[in-house]
């Protein structure tokens, strides 16, 4: 980067994507374009940087025209180095008139999957970006990414007019302290509380829906397993305090849908579980790699059943509905938003999906799915979940506050600490957080909310407060029915990319004797790799060199001295002289792997 070359860059999670651009971005004059399609995940490095004294400004949906304008006239200055931004906001004519005015060193492009349409997260906006490298010439591009295919990196490279020059790194995919398991079990429930009870430390359990990250929090909750529950559904609020307690080890076990994880600096994650089948490798790669960042001994572990996986080869109908079906959901939905033919354009709705649903009787699952596909045919761009923090500005002088403050004296407090926390605030609309001013106050968080509605109705500021709804804003017109069209061509180009996404997953499950990691490098790169030695198939295999006679005999011999007291691997080893130690040892390996032995914490083998 630092030689001004185009980069893609292949990093695991964890890896250090961040760095990758923060670094030579500090290191040169200028600011650091940052193009995200996560909004959790730019407020959240915002506030990192902000919080170690670097400069930092996100553009996120939901600001009004004039923050989005000062925001830009801030960033415009040369005292700011970062600039957090989706890719839809690069299109946006206020951004284009800004973009000559911005001081730009480096253009880094985080999630670089969503550019390809052969992906499995594709977002139109994304093949676009490479238009503002016209105005940006010279300046270098970095595509960031923790899961590609070679399909998809030659797409990457493509759609952001990657130069001559251009450099590829990718890290090894291999994981040598991440032990992968696959179970095909008849209870769920049974097979987690065990891996959980097996297994100390912290834990994620990974949920396809809401209602099951509940119900599987409180059995854990039932069963003495400290856990709690996660999903995009719930208010901002709550899912900050789930996180930061799972974060500093008040609660052990997070259980989530796929909302949970992105941008989250937790190294001692000691076990994964997918409690059901995720939709591709890709997927299950990057939530499975949340485990062991610390380099320590780790597990990833999905579990699944015969049903599930059929269940899956059917989703293709699921996820692509018929051109019929999603003509009809997209006049639904025009109608439901009440936007005439013709016009909409740059408009922003609120949509509650569920209410939509049941205005229009629609299948909740078919409806979403085929939203997603709107979405990707350009015609609007959808936040199942948008959060916008609380906001003020004072637009007062200071005589009328001083009078202001004479006149209200319990609003005196708050005035003052509004002016002593947030720096600007006179000059443009500050993030404020009521809880954190309720703790520097003293006061409740219902009556910072009540004193700042009422300065506002004042006059004496300007008070936004949080918004958390879901947000659809039109990239189009609504279009006339008899002038309705779509990309159909390309449309079934992907629906035959997901099929075979679809088809990569279920062989990795199915599949009992190959590395497991070896699967999934090959999957990404095409080559194969060394075996990792301790994923469930590996230590199968292991286990398979000893006979099946000498297998029965070792271990009946373990067990029986076992049951009789726990010991060290010394003493097993000592009392079991006759048979040799590597037939030993492979045999001790299976039995844990099949969590009929487990080692505590000082060593000691005892039988589960």
């Amino acid at each position: 980067m630092l030689e001004g070359k185009d980069v893609l860059a292949l990093l695991p999670t964890g890896g250090g994507k961040s760095i990758c651009f923060q670094v030579p971005a500090l290191m040169k004059e200028g600011i650091c374009l940052v193009v995200s399609p996560l909004i959790a995940l730019m407020k959240d490095q915002v506030e990192k940087l902000q919080r170690s004294g670097i400069p930092a400004l996100s553009i996120y949906s939901g600001m009004s025209f004039k923050e989005v304008k000062q925001t830009l006239a801030r960033a415009a200055s040369g005292d700011y180095k970062f600039l957090y931004l989706s890719p839809e906001r690069l299109e946006t004519k206020l951004f284009l008139e800004f973009l000559p005015l911005l001081p730009v060193n480096l253009l880094a492009v985080d999630e670089a999957h969503c550019i390809s349409q052969w992906g499995y997260d594709f977002r139109p906006p994304y093949t676009r970006i490479a238009s503002i490298r016209e105005t940006l010439k010279g300046i270098p591009v970095l595509a960031l990414t923790a899961s590609a295919t070679r399909l998809v990196q030659d797409d990457i490279c493509n759609k952001l007019a990657f130069g001559k020059q251009q450099q590829r790194f990718q890290q090894s995919f291999e994981r040598p302290n991440l032990s992968y398991s696959v179970f095909n079990t008849a209870s769920k429930q049974n097979k987690l509380l065990d891996i959980l009870n097996n297994v100390p430390g912290t834990a994620i359990v990974y949920c396809k829906s809401r209602r099951q990250t509940k119900e599987i929090a409180e059995l854990l909750t039932l069963n003495r397993i400290s856990a709690d529950h996660y999903h995009a559904g719930l208010g901002n609020e709550a899912r900050n305090k789930k996180q930061e307690n799972w974060i500093n080890n008040t609660c052990r076990v997070i259980v989530s849908t796929n909302a949970f994880g992105m941008g989250i600096d937790k190294p001692d994650v000691r076990v994964v579980v997918h409690y059901d089948v995720p939709d591709c490798v890709e997927n299950y790669y990057q939530e499975a790699g949340r485990a062991g960042r610390d380099g320590k001994k780790a597990y990833a572990v999905l579990l699944y059943t015969g049903k599930e996986l059929e269940k899956l080869l059917d989703q293709a109908d699921i996820r692509f509905p018929g051109t019929a079906t999603l003509k009809n959901i997209y006049i639904a939905l025009m109608n439901h938003l009440q936007v005439e033919a013709g016009s909409g354009e740059g408009r922003t709705y609120d949509l509650d999906i569920e209410a939509f649903c049941r205005a229009f009787k629609l299948d909740l699952v078919s409806t979403t799915y085929a939203l997603k596909t709107l979405e990707q045919e350009d015609l609007f761009s959808y936040n199942d979940f948008f959060f916008r923090p609380s906001t003020v500005m004072i637009v007062s002088s200071r005589n009328e506050l001083e009078d202001f403050e004479k006149q209200h004296p319990k609003l005196e407090p708050l005035l003052k600490g509004l002016l002593r926390s947030y720096e600007g605030i006179l000059d443009f609309p500050a993030t404020v957080y009521e809880s954190r001013l309720s703790k520097f106050l003293r006061m409740s968080v219902e009556e910072i909310k009540s004193s700042l509605k009422k300065m506002h109705g004042y006059g004496i500021l300007q008070y936004n407060e949080q918004k958390e709804t879901p947000q659809l804003f039109l990239l189009q017109n609504r279009m006339y029915a008899d002038n309705y069209q779509i990309d159909a061509a390309g449309y079934l180009k992907r629906r035959e990319a997901f099929v075979k996404r679809i088809g990569a997953i279920v062989s990795y499950i199915k599949d009992g004797s190959r590395c497991r990691s070896q699967a999934i490098a090959e999957y990404f790169t095409g080559k194969e790799g060394a075996a990792c030695g301790i994923c469930d198939n590996c230590l199968k295999n292991k286990a398979g060199s000893v006979s099946a006679t000498e297998f029965n005999a070792i271990s009946t011999s373990i067990m029986e001295l076992l049951q009789q007291k726990p010991l060290t691997i010394q003493e097993l080893t000592a009392s079991l002289r006759n048979i040799k130690k590597e037939k030993l040892w492979e045999v001790l390996d299976y039995l844990q792997a099949e969590q009929k032995l487990s080692a505590g914490r000082e060593g000691h083998i005892k039988i589960l």
